[in-house]
């Protein structure tokens, strides 16, 4: 008898300090893994402690119930994946972007168009070329996509030659803007008689047809000489389109007139494939983009599909090596990501963390001490509008990376111990474009017909 007393006893006590351990880990911040497996009020109670585990949305997704029953805040942290905040292993992201991959993987017709948006560390097009031509060489497609009348850095951008004279306007994001409306690329130029000729450099098979694009601002007057052949330009919306050329010459040569309107960039596509826009912008953080209305940004959409809209940003904001806060950029952020996905509605967006960036403390190079809280913020943002994320700081490394990198021989990273070199850029665009044939494997299994499907006919 008094052996079975002091096996109840034992029970009955084990029980009730685990209850108490249990009670007061909900009362009081404190967390050990061994024993949030066995917690017993975890199924009791729910809570939302900290930012890290986000309650999911009220809203279920169309799909059913038990799939947007959970949403993990907690996956932004995984390396080298697209993150939907799922869950579900198998279930893709970028889901309207994969569709449109696919058919242009079944049929080679039409056209699958990114647009991404970025700072410096995409300046040069030396990430997004290696991803432009690896998504082409798969998917199909040739063209460097577009390209602004000037830039800064068209003397060491590799994917194009870019020429010009005379004094070209450049309004942009940061001068001389006035109420002239900026194209993505947050420029708009104009010019009296001045001159530009581009060659594509991403085009080896001197045979393909090339689309030849002129992107520009309404106007039902102008004309422009095209490769010495005078046309005129039939620009009647608020953002116009206009074809110019298609052959397989890779150079166009452009005059303008005194009438010539605001110019905004050409592009060179092929007929159907891929198509990479690089929209980067030296020097900003992405908030800039807020200055676009709803109304221009869907007149673009209407004259140019997109289906996957990247924004890639934060290195601009680590700016200040003891700086930590970034909520306020969380809070600034978050409209803009909501205004393209109202003027987008057909593509996908993805948020792009920051890359690694170092500071001197005492003496040494070390990851800025704020940037796991900006990776958190950016993500946080991608979350609470409900779109898709990708690490970039954890996918090359994490903490330190970038001094690994710019340490290396030879170098992946530049002595600023900012923004990675070619070997580095290269290598990102791979990462990236791993990533994105990853959730397309996914995608196209999720096609497939599984046994427990009833198969039709005999």
């Amino acid at each position: 008898m008094n052996e079975t007393r002091r096996v109840v006893g034992f029970v009955t006590g084990g029980t009730a300090l685990l209850f108490l351990v249990s009670l007061f880990s909900y009362l009081v911040p404190f967390s050990w893994s061994p024993f949030d497996r066995v917690n017993l009020l975890s199924d009791l109670i729910h809570t939302n402690r900290t930012s890290d585990s986000l309650t999911t949305s009220s809203e279920p997704d169309s799909t059913s119930t038990a799939e947007a029953a959970v949403r993990r805040f907690d996956l932004y942290q995984t390396p080298g994946r697209i993150i939907g905040f799922n869950p579900d292993s198998l279930r893709a992201d970028l889901p309207q972007f994969l569709a449109k991959l696919h058919q242009l993987s079944t049929t080679k017709q039409g056209k699958v168009r990114i647009a991404y948006f970025g700072d410096s560390m995409i300046e040069g097009d030396l990430m997004t070329q290696t991803l432009r031509q690896l998504l082409q060489t798969y998917f199909g497609g040739v063209g460097v996509g577009y390209v602004p009348i000037t830039s800064i850095v068209s003397g060491f951008r590799q994917t194009v030659r870019a020429e010009y004279s005379g004094v070209w306007q450049d309004r942009n994001f940061k001068a001389n803007a006035g109420k002239v409306p900026l194209f993505l690329s947050g420029h708009a130029f104009s010019s009296n008689a001045d001159w530009v000729r581009f060659t594509d450099r991403t085009i080896g098979d001197s045979s393909s047809l090339i689309e030849k694009i002129l992107f520009c601002a309404p106007d039902p007057n102008a004309s422009i000489l095209v490769n010495d052949e005078w046309r005129a330009l039939t620009a009647p919306g608020s953002f116009n389109r206009v074809p110019l050329i298609s052959d397989a010459n890779r150079t166009l040569k452009l005059v303008a007139n005194t009438q010539t309107p605001i110019l905004y960039g050409v592009s060179f596509e092929s007929p159907s494939g891929v198509v990479l826009d690089n929209f980067s912008f030296r020097g900003i953080t992405g908030i800039e983009l807020n200055q676009f209305s709803v109304d221009w940004l869907r007149s673009i959409q209407q004259a140019q599909s997109y289906d996957l809209v990247i924004f890639q940003y934060g290195v601009n904001l680590l700016f200040r090596p003891m700086d930590k806060d970034f909520r306020w950029y969380g809070r600034a952020m978050k409209p803009v990501i909501d205004k393209f996905k109202q003027a987008f509605p057909t593509a996908d967006v993805l948020v792009v963390s920051t890359a690694d960036r170092a500071f001197r403390y005492q003496g040494k190079y070390a990851s800025a001490i704020g940037i796991d809280s900006l990776v958190k913020v950016q993500a946080q943002a991608a979350y609470q509008s409900n779109v898709a994320f990708y690490n970039q700081f954890a996918t090359m490394g994490g903490t330190n990376s970038i001094v690994d990198w710019a340490s290396r021989k030879p170098a992946w990273a530049g002595r600023d111990h900012i923004h990675p070199n070619g070997r580095g850029a290269a290598w990102l665009g791979e990462s990236m474009y791993r990533a994105i044939l990853k959730e397309y494997d996914l995608y196209v299994r999720s096609l497939r017909p599984t046994n427990n499907k009833i198969k039709s006919g005999p």
